[in-house]
């Protein structure tokens, strides 16, 4: 069953602006490489990379919604 979440935003432009902390990212992009370069992660590193990747990609698809909504109230004007 799915749910719907109704999340409200100042302006779209705040939401366009909407992207990972520059720490978290370098972290998830720390965590990439590592694995990348053939290195091992932790249980614990695989959790963490997951979750910030799952984040990140929300957050791509938060933006694109955004901006397709205002394609959309432009091309009605």
């Amino acid at each position: 069953m799915l749910n719907a979440v109704t999340i409200e935003v100042g302006t779209p432009d705040e939401l366009a602006r909407l992207r990972l902390p520059a720490a978290v990212d370098r972290r998830l992009q720390e965590l990439l490489d590592r694995q990348d370069s053939g290195a091992e992660l932790t249980a614990g590193e695989r959790s963490e990379a997951e979750g910030l990747v799952e984040l990140a990609e929300t957050l791509s698809l938060l933006r694109l919604r955004v901006q397709n909504a205002g394609a959309s109230t432009d091309d009605m004007e």
